[in-house]
Parts: structure tokens; sequence; C-alpha cells
């Protein structure tokens, strides 16, 4: 399969598009220098303990505390809590893992009060971002993620991913892990390491120990709230995750962002190095990939499918619900009950990309087209869980229902991606007050002018609607040449297919908007 990542690296954040066969199938956005994103490392301090709900409250820094379940402390939370108060106290350099005693496991149906107490400091792990005006949701099951495997301190069960299904493979991986594993560190092997030799897992199990060791190291010295240690930003996790042979190219228009990634390729796949392309062209990167046309067409309520079938999508407070309709789908050469299968196997697709897109959490409930025949309902039901294997979120797909219902539950650790696409009015800006449009161009030159004079701004781009650019750089003495003769600046003019009609924004020589 051919896979692509097109990163788009602003002022504030970075949007990454995964592309499959040029399709778009997962937007990511990461705001620069976010905290609290999933795998975060923290030394919280308990601020109250809520008996009713068998939890805690956490001051991990963040405006609203975390939240800790008791079934999320994970089963060696004795051995954690001795070994942070250790480590606080300078003492775990002299303290290796192999020599560390572990505590008797917690009881599975426990109480918080018997394990942690009010103001105890705890190291924590973020599982859940915050979302909405909930804080971050937080395990202390501490595992940190590499290339082939994950860490689990305080354990030493080594378990294989469930997507390797060769017996033998499962075996042998094993095998290798046992034999260079550390005592009480438990592993994960990770459906990448799949056909791997010995060296490959020992240089990245190497690698996750010298982590755990630098967050001991960082106890000494903190004292709560503080982040330890941060989980990797999002594009380097999802190369971390996702690079594979199938990765054709890597686009990214931020020299910096490229520079990062090249280091960390290097560590990972030095292999797939020349994949990682800077892109350098004048159009915004979205534009010339095609992303942008995409994310316009795939977010909103109504999505459209090729073949004239579209999805009707709803939010709710509780669940999400989709509805399929057949609109314009309909051949006189089938039945309806097979109009119908061929309506329905093609959403189902739509949908298991729409999931991953918009990364949809928790309930979802889909409504197909009605079908009497119960082969169909199997069929459709088979075609559901084939599309969802490409999804990397822990989901699970139930049979259709006799109303012809099929319920997904998805797992939430972040908040929903969700773009506006909507148009501006190019009347009004949405204002509902008519602005004449004849007056345009003299509103940006009025604009630029005072870039130019007030501000002293030595070099300007103007981004506008392909029209208007049309307008301002047509012809020898074209708009844009006047203002050159008029001004001794020469504006850089480019067009973007993502504006509305009346829409320009000016960007200086470091590319940041100026805000007018």
């Amino acid at each position: 399969m051919n896979k692509e990542l097109i990163i788009d690296s602003g002022t504030k954040e970075v949007v990454m598009a995964l592309l499959e066969e040029k399709r778009l199938v997962e937007l990511h956005r990461e705001r620069k220098n976010n905290n609290y994103s999933v795998g975060d490392i923290y030394l919280g301090k308990i601020k109250k303990i809520i008996s009713g709900l068998n939890a805690a409250f956490v001051d991990v820094g963040y405006e609203k505390d975390a939240f800790l379940h008791y079934l999320d402390l994970g089963s060696q939370v004795n051995s954690l809590n001795k070994y942070t108060k250790l480590a606080m106290a300078g003492k775990t350099r002299v303290l290796p893992m192999e020599k560390f005693h572990l505590e008797k496991e917690i009881e599975k149906t426990g109480k918080i009060t018997e394990v942690l107490s009010t103001n105890q400091p705890v190291l924590v792990q973020i599982a859940k971002e915050p979302i909405s005006t909930k804080g971050p949701r937080i395990t202390t099951e501490i595992s940190l993620a590499g290339r082939y495997l994950v860490l689990v301190p305080f354990s030493d069960r080594i378990s294989v991913s469930q997507k390797i299904q060769n017996p033998d493979e499962k075996s042998r991986l094993k095998r290798l892990v046992q034999s260079i594993k550390p005592k009480n560190f438990g592993v994960i092997i990770r459906t990448v390491a799949e056909g791997k030799m010995v060296a490959d897992l020992d240089a990245d199990l190497n690698n996750l120990v010298s982590k755990w060791y630098s967050i001991a190291e960082k106890l000494a010295s903190s004292k709560p709230p503080r982040m330890i240690m941060g989980e990797l930003n999002r594009s380097s996790a999802m190369l971390r995750d996702l690079l594979n042979e199938s990765f054709n190219h890597i686009h990214v228009n931020d020299p910096l962002v490229y520079e990062e990634l090249r280091d960390y390729i290097k560590t990972i796949a030095p292999d797939k190095l020349d994949i990682l392309k800077l892109y350098k062209g004048k159009p915004p990167i979205f534009d010339h990939f095609g992303v942008e046309k995409q994310i316009k067409g795939s977010f909103g309520k109504v999505v459209s499918i090729k073949s004239g079938a579209y999805l009707v999508i709803e939010h709710t407070e509780a669940l999400h619900v989709i509805d399929v309709n057949s609109g314009q789908r309909i051949s006189s050469e089938h039945s309806q009950e097979d109009n119908a299968l061929d309506v329905n196997m093609e959403a189902a697709a739509e949908i298991a990309r729409q999931l991953r897109l918009r990364d949809m959490g928790g309930i979802i409930v889909v409504d197909f087209i009605d079908m009497v025949q119960a082969a169909n309902r199997r069929k459709l039901y088979e075609r559901m869980k084939e599309e969802m294997k490409k999804d990397r979120a822990k989901h699970n797909v139930l049979p259709p229902s006799k109303f012809g219902l099929v319920q997904i539950t998805r797992q939430r650790v972040r908040t929903e991606t969700n773009v506006e696409i909507l148009e501006k009015c190019p009347a009004c800006g949405g204002t509902g007050k008519i602005k004449p449009s004849i007056i345009l161009v003299d509103e940006i030159e009025s604009n630029l002018r005072y870039l130019i004079r007030e501000q002293m701004e030595s070099s300007l781009t103007l981004r506008v609607h392909p029209f208007i650019y049309a307008y301002l750089t047509k012809g020898i003495m074209s708009i844009r040449f006047k203002w050159f003769l008029k001004y001794r600046k020469w504006i850089k003019v480019y067009p973007s297919t993502s504006y509305h009609f009346l829409e320009y924004r000016f960007f200086n020589k470091l590319d940041d908007e100026i805000k007018l």
C-alpha cells in the first residue's frame, strides 16, 4: 500500500495528514509546546481521594486536576511508589532494578485509600488528553514505547502483539526477548518487531531501559507537579508507530521539523532516510498535495461517496450516529436487496475511514440500509471488521441487530478532530452586513501602505483567493506591478484555494501572519 505523510508546520501548530493510495485517512493536529499529551510522564501530588468513586484527583500542573481510578493503578503500584520515594531521596543510583525488591501486588477489588494518601507524590503517565472541561486521565502503570518494544517497569511478563499471528514467530520473539530482558522489566513486543533480529531488539530495549533510569535521576531533584519526560512529538510518534516498507514519501514544509525527523529516522530506520523531503514550493503544502480539497470534502454533517450514496453523521453528548443513504445509487438491473448490499459494503469502507480521520471515540451507532437475508448481513459484518483492521485504535464491532444497526466502540484518548468546513459568506464575511466587493483592492492597498510605511516591513507576502490572485497579477501593468512602482517593494502574491472569495492575509519574511 502506498503511504504518504504530509506535514504542515505553522507558527502555532503542526498538522499531519496521512494518505493511503492518495486518499486522506488520518488528520492530526498538535499545538507547538503542547503538554499533557498521551504518553507524557509527570510527578504529581494527590489532591483529593474520592472513596465513592474509588478514585483520586491528582495535581499534575494542569488547570483541572487529573483523574486516577483504582483500576488504572496497575497491580505493581506499591513497587512504583516505593521506587519513586527512593528516587526522590536520591537513592536509586545505587539500586538497579535487578536488585530492587518488588512489593506485593494490589488486589483488583481493593480500595484506593489502601494504596494512596492525600499529598503523596506519585509518578503518573497521561492515558487520555484533557477533553472539553475534563482534566487528563492518568495511570500509574508506566510504559515506555520504542520502535519494536514497549517497556513496562516492575513486571516480568513478556507479551506479543495479537497482530502477529504466526505461532512460530511469536515463540521466536519471546525467546529472544527473554534472553536479553533485565529482571523486573516487562516487555510488550510490537507488530513491527516481526522478523527482526536480536540485535535490533536489544538496541531498542537498551534505549528504553536508559530512559527509565533517566526518569529516576530526574526524580531526585523534582518536586510535584512537574513533567518528568515528554512523549515524542506527534509527527515522530507517528513515524515510530507507522513507518514501514509501504511508506513512500514524507513531505514537510519546515526546515526545523525536517531536521528533527531526519535525526529520528536515522535512529529508527536509516534505510528510509531518502523518503523524507523538504517542501519548498510556493503554494501551501496542503494545497499542492491536494490535502486541503480532501479535508473540505471529508468533514461536515453530510459526506458523499463516489457512487452517489452518502453518509449523515450526527454527534450527540453520549454517542455518534451515522446514517447510510443510497442517494442516486439505484440500479434497475439489481433487486432492492442487492442494491442495499452494494451501498452498505461501500459505506462500510467510508465509515471506517471517517472514524480514523475524525478520531471519533466512544460509542458509534451505524444505521445501514435494511437487508432481509442473513447471509448479506453477515457479509456486511465481515466487511466492516476487515475495514476496521486498518485502525490502530482499540475497537470492537458488533454484528448487525435485527433493526439493521451496527454498534462500534472505539478507544478515545484525544479530542475528536473537527474541521469547520462551512465557507464564510463572500458578501458579508459572516457578519450579516454586506461589504462592497469593489473596494476590496483598495482595502488591501490601504493595509499594504500601512505595513510598508508605518510598520516598516521589509518583506511582505500576500495570500488571496485564486480569482483575486489572477485579478492582481494579470497583464504587464498589473496591480501588483503598480504597487511596486508606487512603494518600491515587490509584493509576493500567492493563491490559496482554502481562502473564501474576499479573504486575504499578509505574512512577514518569517512566514508569520501579520494581524491587522
